[in-house]
């Protein structure tokens, strides 16, 4: 794919650069559909603006890709995708909020439904509409957020007057924590599932998340749901990603300047230089997602950057508008004003960023590029 810019003024006016590699994103998908067995279906998470990378340009690339089901948070995505992607199956992760009804229907986007509240007034809708309506029908196996308690959908599965007017074409649950795959709750809910599913073999189901996906067939079900790891993020904390990087974020070199010994650097004067140091501030900050949580102190260390193969630590507090990094020992050639700095991408990883800021890859990217440059290409 050649680059293709998908911003609003020249690029020498941005401060920083986001660069989002669609192949890269397919890539992921065929290969979490390639590792799975059977008739399992592939689908995608393509919520929070599919992870910060942009559903406008990322949905058309998946179902190129193969993808044929989507999963987004809220109605609004919904609707957008929609218009994008006309043929998909299209679910909502957070359900039937109170007055939505007519736009699940105008827009043939499927609720997942959680609650009794909901499934009574899907139920309403699908007799003044006089036929099946399709909505999931999620149940809460542990991890106590959206889903129907075992009970109620053991009695709700039963009623039918809640499941009469309709059948689900999907049942699923969600993995509290998979992303460390010998935690033993991970079994509890795989065994919980699939007690309370049993009754219901011709219904399809649905447990597993990116690090279901990668824990193995017995999690697959009918239908796997990857978010994060279609975006390049590490699903399973004990393991080495084997996902394919899809964003870079690079910021310029606004200024390079020398640091006397014993001197502070950033708000607060949290950083105390140990030796003469040179600085390089870089104009990108946490309005940028560059978050806070990752600035460096006398205390402890934070994140980094990279230039030309030589990583720079971030010195004091991570501003709103800026960024100081420890370029002592890069090369003066490497350093001129308005040149690039790695701040996210194949040498710094989103996870390993993320840590310093005691966070998940996650919250990183879904932060990302709000004043970036927008570019779609290879990461090289």
């Amino acid at each position: 794919m050649s680059p293709y810019h998908h911003s609003s003024f020249p690029a020498e006016l941005y401060g920083g650069r986001l660069t989002i590699d669609l192949n890269a994103i397919a890539a992921n998908w065929s290969d979490l559909n390639n590792r799975l067995i059977g008739e399992t279906e592939c689908a995608a998470a393509i919520k929070a603006d599919a992870y910060g990378t942009g559903q406008d340009k990322v949905a058309p690339c998946l179902f190129e890709a193969g993808c044929r089901t989507f999963f987004t948070a809220v109605p609004t995505e919904a609707v957008e995708l929609r218009r994008i992607l006309p043929e998909a199956t299209i679910y909502v992760l957070d359900g039937l909020l109170p007055g939505t009804a007519e736009h699940f229907l105008d827009q043939n986007i499927r609720p997942v439904l959680g609650s009794l509240e909901e499934l009574e007034e899907w139920a309403g809708v699908c007799r003044s509409a006089g036929k099946n309506l399709d909505a999931a029908v999620h149940v809460d196996t542990g991890i106590h957020r959206l889903g129907l308690s075992p009970e109620e959908f053991r009695t709700s599965m039963q009623d039918k007057d809640l499941l009469g007017p309709f059948k689900p074409p999907l049942i699923m649950s969600h993995l509290a924590c998979g992303s460390v795959p010998d935690h033993p709750m991970n079994r509890e809910q795989l065994d919980r599932f699939r007690e309370l599913t049993a009754p219901f073999p011709s219904i399809p189901k649905s447990l597993a998340n990116s690090a279901g996906i990668l824990m193995g067939p017995e999690y697959h079900f009918d239908l796997v749901r990857p978010g994060i790891a279609l975006y390049g993020g590490q699903a399973i904390e004990t393991a080495p990603n084997p996902m394919k990087p899809v964003a870079k974020v690079e910021a310029r070199i606004m200024i390079v300047r020398d640091v006397p010994e014993g001197d502070t650097i950033g708000y607060g004067a949290k950083q105390t230089a140990r030796r003469p140091l040179r600085n390089a501030v870089i104009a990108a900050g946490y309005a940028d997602g560059m978050l806070r949580r990752a600035s460096s102190s006398d205390d402890q260390p934070g994140g980094f950057g990279m230039i030309g193969g030589h990583k720079t630590p971030i010195l004091g507090r991570i501003s709103m508008d800026m960024i100081t990094l420890d370029v002592t020992d890069v090369p003066e050639h490497l350093l001129q004003r308005g040149a690039f700095v790695e701040m996210l991408g194949p040498n710094v990883a989103a996870a390993e960023i993320a840590a310093y800021a005691e966070t998940i890859d996650y919250e990183y990217l879904t932060s990302l590029g709000r004043r970036f440059e927008r570019v779609y290409g290879p990461l090289s």
